[in-house]
């Protein structure tokens, strides 16, 4: 029986170049109603982490959430997706800073901009400021990760920086980290306290 999964791993393939197909037959018989793009594995688990704590099963509610790449791979994603392809209903986070790769990709596949909704920086700096400095130095010692933390906040290219900022670029300095502590930090939230984007993108779903 064909799962989210295959759907996922099928619009991948089919947006590095392969063949369309088999997301269209997925498509149809799972089916799908909403792509939730985001730019990687991270953002995935947060997403993943508070549709759970809200008892929301996405892939049965037709929703596929879909890590691309990066930012630059919207538009390829929402042209094999949206309008031109799939027709399918797309929603997703964006960082500040990649706003216009979003525009331009969404626009160039006729998709709606209203379903994605902005980080002021990213989504672990949503997080971090929804949380405190303190909490989520409490949730790294808790980890395990606290010594790597101190070695990390030596190093002279931390200086200057705020503890925030800090935070932030230690979640990113070890492969698996930001797709660990995506789910870690959104757990630790106080249902009111979920950063407006990602409680935002759920509302919507």
């Amino acid at each position: 029986m064909a799962d989210m999964g295959e759907f996922q791993e099928a619009v991948t393939a089919w947006a590095a170049g392969g063949p369309g197909g088999p997301a269209r037959e997925l498509a149809a018989r799972l089916p799908v109603r909403t792509v939730v793009l985001l730019e990687g594995p991270s953002d995935v688990a947060a997403v993943d982490a508070l549709a759970a704590s809200r008892g929301r099963n996405l892939a049965a509610e037709g929703v596929c959430v879909l890590a691309m790449g990066g930012a630059m791979s919207v538009g390829r994603f929402a042209h094999i997706l949206g309008p031109p392809g799939l027709g399918l209903r797309l929603m997703g986070l964006v960082d500040e800073a990649e706003r216009g790769y979003y525009a331009r990709g969404l626009e160039r596949a006729g998709a709606a901009q209203q379903g994605f909704f902005v980080c002021a920086a990213d989504l672990e700096d949503e997080l971090i400021r929804a949380l405190g400095v303190t909490r989520v130095e409490e949730l790294v010692r808790t980890e395990g990760d606290l010594r790597a933390l101190r070695t990390f906040l030596h190093q002279p290219a931390q200086r200057g920086r705020t503890s925030q900022q800090q935070l932030r670029r230690f979640l990113g300095t070890k492969k698996g980290r930001k797709i660990h502590y995506g789910r870690v930090l959104v757990e630790a939230l106080d249902p009111g306290r979920v950063p407006e984007p990602l409680d935002g993108l759920l509302a919507g779903l």
